[in-house]
């Protein structure tokens, strides 16, 4: 059945030269293209801004918004305040997408109008041991939604009636959590939402260990200041008060204390490997150089958390009242 919906499709970015020619090339590959593409640019350092420029001039599809120094959240409310249509599909900079992935979205609330949030499924683009390995450390795993297994919701798979962001009052204008925090206020306003297993996108994780420390810092710090701690932060810290009294047993006790730690640690790395695995077995589960490398992420990951929280709590004061506000 042909599909009737015309769609904005909003982009918000921020020094993607390297990125930005793939993604578009994914746009128009697509099966249903989007009627728009409003490219947002949040402060660019980098040729972002010339580069979108010109390919703007190539695709009369394409507009491109100035919106000087923006955070991910202000940029999606500069193009969704901007789009001419009130279908508007989410995706991120340094994302590529599946040929059906918009057609996909479009055809659950073609099937069913009163759908008003549709998302759909992410992936991450596994080219290298380290990238498998975060994926095993910390990428979102697969759940079971109506029509198949996929990983969500995300808001670089998603697309939403854009009375829905009205009725939010957009998103917030943070540098990281803004999407989680806009998620939420989608669950809690009881809003329709269709599920698209098939509708997929191919996210580029972090290459090496200190851009994830660097990415999980800031992931940190902005959930402190937006309050949700009790989503990431004080279970992190529960876990290293009980390792730290094993630890204290170790030196005033017995050495052998050190075993209960090792072990609490080797079998957090087992749960985060065994449900990501995707129905592989528990050989390919206990490779020990994953099973490694799943370890040192999750370490770094840890140290970030510890150190975001640290800054966050130095600067709280003005910064945890402008999180605050932008969330309520």
């Amino acid at each position: 059945m042909r599909i009737s919906s015309k769609i904005s499709l909003v982009v918000p970015m921020r020094n993607e030269e390297a990125s930005l020619v793939a993604l578009l090339e994914s746009v128009r590959e697509q099966t249903f293209p989007p009627d728009e593409i409003i490219l947002v640019d949040g402060g660019s350092t980098d040729g972002t801004l010339a580069l979108a420029r010109r390919l703007a001039d190539e695709d009369a599809r394409i507009h491109v918004i100035e919106a000087g120094e923006a955070t991910p959240g202000r940029g999606r409310n500069v193009g969704i305040a901007a789009a001419a249509h009130e279908l508007v599909a989410l995706t991120d900079a340094g994302i590529t997408l599946d040929t059906t992935w918009l057609e996909r979205l479009a055809r659950v609330i073609e099937d069913d109008p009163a759908v008003e949030v549709v998302y759909g499924n992410f992936e991450p683009v596994a080219d290298t041991l380290f990238v498998r390995c975060a994926a095993l450390a910390y990428g979102a795993h697969k759940q079971a939604r109506p029509g198949g297994h996929m990983r969500g919701p995300s808001t670089a798979s998603m697309m939403l009636r854009r009375e829905v962001w009205r009725k939010l009052s957009g998103f917030p204008d943070l540098r990281a959590s803004e999407d989680l925090i806009f998620m939420k206020k989608i669950e809690r306003g009881a809003f329709r939402v269709g599920w698209a297993p098939g509708a997929t996108v191919w996210w580029q994780m972090q290459p090496d260990l200190i851009r994830t420390f660097r990415k999980f810092v800031l992931y940190s710090k902005y959930n402190v200041w937006a309050g949700r701690q009790a989503d990431w932060h004080y279970s992190a810290a529960l876990k290293y008060a009980v390792a730290l009294l094993f630890i204290v047993l170790a030196i005033f006790h017995s050495p052998w204390w050190l075993l209960a730690v090792a072990a609490g640690f080797a079998a957090r790395i087992g749960r985060s490997i065994w449900r990501r695995r995707e129905g592989r077995g528990v050989l390919w589960a206990l490779n020990p150089v994953q099973f490694a490398c799943v370890g040192v992420i999750l370490l770094t990951i840890d140290m970030a958390t510890f150190v975001g929280w640290a800054q966050a709590l130095w600067k709280r004061s003005e910064n945890r009242a402008s999180a605050q506000a932008t969330i309520r």
